[in-house]
């Protein structure tokens, strides 16, 4: 088979925005797609959401948000997980917990989360004492990378749309977010991400005379509707990141 598939990560239970995603995937004539995790939790709409994902043909990963809505009680999960678990049912829970954490398709492309060994840290950022949040130095994302002997490499977690070209020529991508494109932390130190505009985000990976292409593309939605939705579920400031980009 030909090596062209689409990398989807970050949809946090924005349904629209992962809609509209599937939509230009399809527009582009792609069947193959991989999806990096942390699908359902937020103030939107999970059920939704995992409707969509456990229809398609595609290749799962969880996410640590992922993770979160399995290893816990209700009672002990954050302002994300709990309203996105409580949408969910047993058998949808159960779907869940069958995706692996890492998985490798089709003997070249090694598919995690954030990185091999741990689902919350950063692989190709790293956050700063002040709270600025840039790219890693390639030694550091290197180290990452030990023993992974694929030549793609996908990682998420950060919603920000990456490449990074490894000095023994791996290609190491973060697609970016489906559905979040902005959201506040406090590990390792406080900060923000944003990406700048509210466009759903997702990446074309394709195998070219042995080398690897990536293209990322951004896609219009409602995305106004989702804003809403998160003002209306109490979370004001995702409203205003899923309404513009910005956390404010």
């Amino acid at each position: 088979m030909p090596m062209r598939f689409a990398a989807i990560a970050d949809v946090h239970g924005n349904y629209l925005a992962l809609e509209a995603v599937l939509a230009d995937i399809r527009a582009q004539g792609i069947a193959d797609i991989v999806n990096l995790g942390d699908m359902l939790s937020g103030p939107l709409d999970a059920r939704r959401t995992i409707e969509i994902l456990m229809t398609l043909d595609a290749v799962h990963v969880l996410g640590n948000h992922d993770r979160y809505l399995l290893d816990r009680p209700p009672e002990k999960m954050g302002s994300w997980d709990r309203p996105a678990h409580a949408q969910l049912n047993a058998a949808q829970l159960d779907w869940l917990r069958e995706q692996p954490i890492i998985r490798v398709l089709r003997d070249q492309v090694f598919l995690c989360h954030a990185t091999p060994e741990d689902d919350e840290i950063y692989w190709l950022d790293t956050v700063h004492p002040d709270g600025t949040v840039a790219l890693s130095p390639l030694d550091r994302i290197e180290q990452f990378a030990q023993g992974i002997t694929q030549s793609l490499i996908l990682c998420a977690h950060t919603h920000l749309a990456r490449a990074v070209r490894l000095r023994d020529g791996r290609l190491i991508v973060n697609p970016g977010s489906v559905g979040s494109p902005g959201y506040r932390d406090v590990h390792p130190f406080p900060h923000v991400v944003e990406a700048g505009t509210p466009h759903a985000r997702y990446a074309i990976l394709e195998l070219v005379d042995g080398a690897w292409q990536v293209t990322f593309r951004h896609i219009a939605y409602d995305h106004e509707a989702m804003a809403a939705l998160a003002h209306s579920n109490g979370q004001v400031e995702l409203a205003h990141a899923l309404a513009t980009g910005w956390i404010g």
